[in-house]
């Protein structure tokens, strides 16, 4: 059976000391003062395409880790991002012990949602594709953020969608928090099943720019496959 799993990030860009998020105050759904809703949403989505934009130019290592915690399998891979002469992203794996999973395994999916929709981006390109809807406003430790539940408003053929809720910095407009999964879950027969658990995805700001790329994301989850649940833990740092 397989899984597209998720990831736990640490990000230390140009040396900068992250301070951990994990204060979270109650949701006040009262509405957004001096500006509207869709305001915010068209703030945030021209951010996150410069945020994307700025992402690209940026190497480093990633740490992955996903594990079965009840019968001990892991599956451990580093791997770098840097670029080649031409400006090319090229991936080059470090270290990679065996594979001790046994009842879950890796896929295309997996591979995918680390790279390219973990960090979930919302640009201004993408926004037409979800239903975003304000819910509140919420303190994030030392942050006030616009809160969003946000959903694809259709599947389209094999493409993949994150599903959840944002926070938004209500200084910088760029998403800091997300808590969801990506979808859809994938059931082609009863041995041949990817399932995606939710995970939580924290940003930070670094040194050298305004934007705040991805820290830290958790995904503590069971899986319901059709003849047995399974529990899983990811891991990775950048």
């Amino acid at each position: 059976m397989r899984i597209a799993f998720l990831t736990v990030m640490t990000v230390a860009l140009c040396g900068t000391a992250l301070n951990a998020f994990g204060d979270e105050g109650p949701l006040d759904t009262a509405q957004p003062k001096g500006v509207t809703s869709d305001e915010i949403i068209q703030h945030f989505a021209a951010k996150e395409k410069e945020f994307k934009l700025a992402l690209d130019q940026y190497g480093y290592r990633q740490d992955v880790k996903v594990q079965t915690p009840e019968d001990g399998g892991e599956y451990h891979q580093v791997f770098d991002v840097a670029f080649d002469d031409q400006g090319r992203r090229v991936k080059n794996v470090v270290f990679a012990p065996q594979d001790t999973l046994q009842r879950i395994g890796m896929t295309q999916q997996d591979v995918d949602d680390i790279e390219n929709r973990l960090p979930f981006v919302l640009t201004s390109d993408e926004i037409n594709e979800y239903s975003i809807l304000y819910v509140g406003q919420q303190q994030e430790d030392d942050l006030h953020c616009y809160v969003f539940d946000v959903a694809p408003k259709q599947i389209e053929g094999k493409k993949r969608y994150f599903q959840g809720r944002i926070w938004v910095d209500d200084h910088d407009f760029q998403i800091v928090k997300t808590y969801g999964k990506t979808v859809p879950d994938i059931r082609k027969k009863k041995n041949n099943e990817n399932l995606f658990p939710k995970f939580t995805t924290y940003r930070q700001q670094v040194s050298d720019g305004p934007f705040w790329f991805p820290a830290y994301t958790r995904a503590e989850d069971t899986l319901h496959f059709s003849n047995q649940d399974v529990k899983i833990r990811e891991i990775v740092k950048y």
